[in-house]
């Protein structure tokens, strides 16, 4: 087994009226991080990472519905850390903030110390509340973003994305986004094989599009338009050729002007922009495979410009597909984790801040 001095330290921290598997979920991910697979093919487990569940005060939390989770010690009992994760938390009044204030100052504290930075869902808004997204890309559930623009009009909200990542700090879009975001710093330390061990152990998807750090999924917010479903998974069965707006409009029954004011209204784009989103997540899949041509990436999700592609594929990601394939593709390599005392430690990721100097 690893010696614990090459483990990755983890905090978890819980918080009251928030969601158990949010907390639970990435526990488990990376609990089972060298271990679990190992243990299921009769090798020997080497556990890659030590977690430790933290509340305010140390006392006991209960969640949204009723389950009551026991931490391991309360904030200013929990040693160092490599990563901090807060789970998701409830409904959030300004008095349900003030409830829970001791935990701003503690998570600048130990950003500014050099400690990974991640929140869960709703959970982002501890970070966004103690000024560590400011000017900065974010995500969250997209049922609270309106209310999250509003109240922190100086973070890059990105509300389209899974998961972000920004200067050391993660942001997951979704209470089922826990394990996903768990998953991918899993891969971010410890390599794609590891990752995707744990993925099959814990009979999670792996890899998905939503695993790397600016996916374009979910495509659109949930609705209850079951003719515009229908139009969507047309575009999604058929997103390699340019399918006319009057293809849909017939498929669906409406006319073509009635379709795209119905498209746009109930998932935020036009179909063109939608079948665009659809392709590029389809590229994403194929450059985290490693494929060496990005010509012919462009070409098996529909584009024979390549140029367009290129141009098309960066309005979406923020950045080229050769740069993306080079950051997110299964050869990458996993980030230095060495301590100074020798144990790992994850490197200074995209220049994030210090706090020394």
């Amino acid at each position: 087994m690893a010696d614990d001095i090459d483990k990755l330290e983890v905090a978890i921290i819980l918080v009251n009226e928030g969601y158990a598997s949010t907390a639970i979920g990435p526990l488990e991910v990376f609990a089972s991080a060298g271990a679990m697979w190992n243990e299921m093919r009769g090798a020997q487990p080497e556990p890659l990472f030590r977690v430790s569940t933290a509340s305010i005060d140390g006392r006991p939390v209960e969640s949204a519905y009723g389950l009551r989770i026991a931490p391991d010690c309360a904030l200013a009992d929990l040693g160092p850390v490599d990563i901090v994760m807060v789970s998701a938390s409830g409904p959030m009044p300004a008095e349900w903030m003030t409830r829970h204030a001791g935990l701003l100052p503690w998570l600048r504290k130990r950003y500014d110390d050099g400690t990974l930075i991640a929140g869960v869902c709703s959970g982002v808004a501890f970070l966004a509340e103690a000024g560590l997204l400011d000017g900065r890309r974010a995500t969250t559930h997209w049922g609270v973003a309106e209310t999250f623009r509003t109240r922190y009009p100086r973070v890059h909200w990105r509300t389209d994305l899974l998961i972000t990542e920004d200067s050391g700090l993660f942001c997951s879009g979704g209470v089922n986004a826990a394990s996903d975001l768990g998953l991918y710093l899993v891969e971010r330390f410890c390599g794609h094989r590891v990752a995707v061990e744990a993925a099959r152990a814990l009979l999670l998807d792996m890899p998905r599009p939503s695993q790397s750090g600016y996916a374009i999924l979910p495509l659109s917010k949930p609705h209850c338009d079951a003719q515009v479903r229908k139009a969507e998974d047309h575009l999604s069965a058929h997103f390699r050729r340019d399918v006319p707006t009057d293809e849909l409009a017939e498929l669906v029954g409406m006319s073509r002007r009635n379709l795209v004011r119905r498209f746009k209204a109930a998932t935020g784009s036009r179909p063109g922009s939608y079948t665009q989103m659809l392709r590029v997540a389809a590229a994403r899949a194929l450059l985290e495979e490693g494929a060496a041509s990005i010509e012919q990436v462009s070409l098996s999700v529909g584009y024979c410009d390549v140029g367009f592609f290129r141009r098309v594929f960066k309005r979406y990601s923020g950045m080229t597909p050769a740069a993306y394939r080079d950051q997110f593709g299964q050869r990458r390599r996993s980030w230095p984790l060495r301590r100074p005392n020798g144990s790992r430690r994850p490197s200074n990721p995209a220049g994030r801040p210090t706090g020394q100097g």
